[in-house]
């Protein structure tokens, strides 16, 4: 019998998938990665039997990087990354082994269908999937085709069947596409990236981001934002008069009416129309009108247009709604949220979605009565050749979904209600007076058909006084005529609905990447996010922008990103040459590049103004090795040390406290070390300024501590103090803190695995002799007597921490990464995998840890 492999973009929705196509017969467990489950069952392909392996991948399998020595900003030239440094294809998630778990799984199977999410990102990965699996399949025969692609818009059993009647093949194009893009984002945004924030961090003590980023995208984001500051802060107010008059239409109702000339800038001309009014006792009627308008419901809905109403409405940011509308998705409660289609195909069936409504408490009053009357037909809007726009596949409530998943859901639902509606009706009526020579009128608005606005109230018509039923001729008393003095007022800060609408004009990013772009700038403090969801700029932020427009102003501007986008869908069109388009925009960017470094002091000038030099900035905290004079403690981000004698700047690990440690200094370079620290409660380790920005051997690599040295002698690293293999992780050897007595510690140096040992003891050494169980280091110990947990009021002992009974009874895990499956309960529970690795000499081998002894210290681990 041949097998049929089958591949999602994510676990939950191969789960759903399979479910919908084996009818609910199927037979699942988990594959090698311990992430994507495999759901198995039997079925006919093709007209013949065969067995079904339904599994996922967990977004893209590969990621595009630079080999080897191009990703060290200190050993390559930024401008190298236009075009010299050669580029590989690297897995997304190490972690996962997602390449070896799709080869096990595809070893020996007959025919794929891709599964993947239907836009140009899931085509792309489509093909690194094949990639990875067509090496281990079977051999075709006879040009036999072997390869399907499955098209889809939403997880319902009629979408997947059909699906899956109508196999195609995933396009080339389009991948080739996503591929450009990759490279070009890396290429240039690395290259600005590198330069910025090398020449910048070296020169200013608080910019306060790690990251001096540019992106081809990211940067014009920014550039919207601070041309709406710029305007804001160029904004002279200026002073206008508006004449308000109000007549009585009977003894206890009056109207308020609008002047004609709505305001003029001239107080003495303002004047004059008042006095020629003021003395005036009645309004006389010139005109009367009664007209029936209507109030358009809504296109479909779009992703851009989702974003825009989650941000202004909703108060979700663009990143945070995306990805809560890809989980109703994957849930099957709405159709594929990434679209830019606003109109529905003719041949979609409207009715279907709308009775899975028809009993929901909220609206199926509503629902009843369209099926019974008969659904309006949308407005046709944009047909952007995609997806259908979003639409709610089935009936959900808030017990279900959670809070901020329902109030997505709800307004997608509510939308989808209105584009099936009719429209709302009302009548307007306008009467024009006349108040001696000038004029004036008065609008009422009567509701007469609540249309849409009954499912979304919130766009309904605001409700106002009825008009009096009057004639031309008719004449009221006027009983007040006053002029108002007003200013204009400034523009308020972009939303981020607004921001969307601008980069949706412009053609920066795609509905996919745009709520990215936006996370991005507020990530790099280059804007904050303020009451009603609104960008400022931050001092940085407003910096970079004027900077690019005083360097080469198409680095901001939206224009050349939009030219590019164009281009890259032509790739996916077939109408335009990857490799061409590649090198020309490559080309294009690395001239812009080298003018940039080349006009890069007119910057500095305009970040002189707002930063502080370094020399100016921090405290002193430790000893250069080099002059051996203090080096200043720069809190900011990124938190580093400065040498303004030898004009050297080091960095440091973040988000954590730094600092001296016992005046102690490195055996190698004489630099004082410095203790970083994450809490009393996390992590802490000494590390060497130098060592950590220039590695002193081979296996270091830039940003280690001493608890990763492999220095053989040094008292502070990892031959001296380390323990023995982490209990959690693959790589991480636990380090014993020497700083963290009484209450003492012992830590993982990869992982955030940190136990808490020994309390009350004054003292815990690394012994030079191994376990010879394990073969991890021993750890002795000595207790005050008084509070000796040790038996028989001994009051030092010398053991493994893996292996000594008496050590397992004091050791306790006060933090661990929660995603291990030792931590849920679950019967992951890691079994006899580690390699004890404490004092060994280099390129000893190390025994396997028993399987007893390493889950008998797990389970005091957990």
């Amino acid at each position: 019998m041949k097998t049929v492999l089958m591949v999602a973009e994510k676990p939950s929705l191969a789960q759903s998938i399979a479910k919908i196509l084996s009818r609910g017969n199927m037979s699942s467990h988990k594959g090698l990665n311990g992430t994507c489950s495999v759901h198995e069952y039997s079925g006919t392909f093709d007209g013949q039997p065969v067995r079904f392996k339904m599994t996922s991948v967990c977004g893209h399998v590969m990621t595009l990087d630079f080999l080897g020595k191009y990703n060290r900003w200190d050993k390559v030239d930024p401008a190298e990354l236009f075009s010299q440094a050669p580029t590989e294809k690297k897995e997304a998630n190490p972690k996962l082994n997602m390449v070896k778990f799709l080869q096990v799984e595809g070893k020996g199977c007959d025919y794929i269908v891709l599964w993947l999410d239907c836009d140009k990102e899931g085509e792309n990965i489509c093909f690194e999937v094949l990639d990875a699996v067509l090496p281990v399949m079977n051999s075709t025969r006879g040009g036999e085709k072997i390869v399907f692609r499955a098209r889809f818009s939403s997880i319902t059993d009629t979408d997947i069947c059909a699906a899956m009647a109508r196999l195609g093949e995933p396009d080339h194009n389009e991948a080739l596409s996503v591929d450009a893009r990759q490279e070009l984002d890396l290429r240039i945004g690395c290259a600005f990236t590198r330069f910025q924030t090398k020449y910048f961090q070296g020169k200013y003590g608080n910019l306060d981001s790690s990251l001096i980023s540019f992106g081809p995208c990211q940067t014009p984001t920014l550039g919207f934002c601070v041309e709406r500051h710029d305007k804001i802060q160029s904004f002279k107010p200026e002073t206008y008069w508006v004449l308000q008059a109000k007549v009585n239409v009977d003894k206890d109702r009056s109207l308020l009416l609008d002047w004609d000339r709505v305001r003029v800038f001239d107080r003495e001309i303002a004047q004059m129309f008042l006095n020629l009014t003021k003395l005036e006792k009645e309004a006389q009627v010139e005109a009367t009108s009664r007209k029936e308008k209507a109030k358009q419901r809504p296109l479909a809905l779009n992703t851009v247009e989702m974003l825009r109403v989650a941000s202004s409405s909703l108060g979700m940011g663009p990143q945070h709604a995306m990805q809560t509308a890809e989980r109703l998705y994957t849930q099957g409660y709405i159709s594929y949220p990434r679209t830019e289609t606003t109109h529905y195909p003719e041949n979609f069936d409207l009715k279907g979605p709308l009775r899975q409504q028809a009993n929901h408490p909220y609206w199926a009053d509503t629902v009843k009565r369209l099926l019974a009357e008969g659904i309006n037909r949308p407005r046709k809007g944009h047909d952007a050749g995609d997806h259908p726009p979003i639409t709610p596949m089935r009936s959900a409530t808030e017990a279900e979904l959670g809070s901020e998943a329902w109030r997505l859901y709800e307004y997608i639902t509510r939308h989808f209600i209105a584009t099936v509606s009719y429209d709302c009706k009302y009548l307007q009526s306008t009467i024009s007076f006349r108040i001696g020579p000038e004029h004036f009128t008065c609008t009422g608005k009567t509701v007469m058909s609540p249309g849409f606005t009954e499912i979304m109230p919130w766009q309904s018509v605001p409700l106002e006084e009825s008009l009096p039923t009057c004639q031309r001729g008719d004449t009221f008393p006027v009983s007040e005529m006053k002029m108002l003095e007003k200013q204009t007022s400034p523009p308020d800060y972009l939303t981020e609905a607004e921001l969307i609408t601008l980069m949706e004009k412009h053609g920066i990013g795609t509905d996919a990447s745009i709520p990215v772009h936006i996370n991005n700038i507020c990530q790099r403090n280059y804007v904050t996010v303020e009451s009603g969801r609104r960008l400022r700029p931050t001092n940085l932020g407003i910096v970079l922008v004027h900077g690019y427009y005083k360097i080469d102003a198409e680095l901001v501007l939206p224009t050349i990103r939009s030219a590019v986008e164009k281009q890259l869908n032509l790739i996916a069109q077939g109408k335009a040459d990857y490799r061409q388009v590649l090198g020309h925009t490559l080309d294009v960017f690395k001239r812009k590049f080298h003018y940039f470094v080349d006009s890069i002091a007119g910057m500095d000038e305009l970040m002189e103004v707002s930063f502080s030099p370094l020399a100016a900035t921090g405290k002193p905290l430790s000893r250069c090795g080099k002059c051996h004079r203090f080096m200043k403690y720069i809190q900011a981000k990124p938190s580093r040390l400065h040498c303004s004698h030898c004009d050297e700047t080091y960095t440091l690990p973040q988000n954590g406290t730094i600092k001296l440690y016992k005046e102690l200094r490195c055996p190698l370079d004489d630099f004082e070390l410095v203790l970083w620290s994450s809490g009393s409660r996390g992590k802490s380790y000494p590390l060497c300024p130098y060592c950590s920005n220039h590695p002193p051997f081979r296996d270091m690599k830039k940003g280690m501590g001493c608890n990763e040295c492999t220095h053989p002698t040094c008292q502070h690293s990892l031959s001296m103090l380390g323990i023995g293999q982490c209990v959690e992780c693959e790589s991480g050897v636990l380090v014993l803190d020497p700083t963290s007595g009484p209450k003492w510690k012992v830590a993982c140096n990869k992982c955030n695995v940190v136990a808490h040992c020994f309390e009350n003891a004054y003292r815990v050494r690394v012994s030079a002799d191994t376990c010879g169980t394990c073969e991890a280091a021993l750890l002795a110990v000595d207790f005050n007597k008084a509070k000796s947990p040790l038996p028989g009021d001994e009051t030092q002992h010398t053991g493994c921490v893996f292996c000594d009974p008496i050590f397992q009874e004091l050791v306790e895990l006060k933090h661990a990464a929660s995603c291990h499956p030792m931590h849920r309960g679950g019967p992951g529970r890691r079994q006899g995998r580690g390699r004890a690795r404490g004092r060994r000499p280099p390129g000893k081998p190390s025994a396997r840890r028993p399987k007893d002894k390493m889950s008998a210290l797990a389970a005091y681990f957990v």
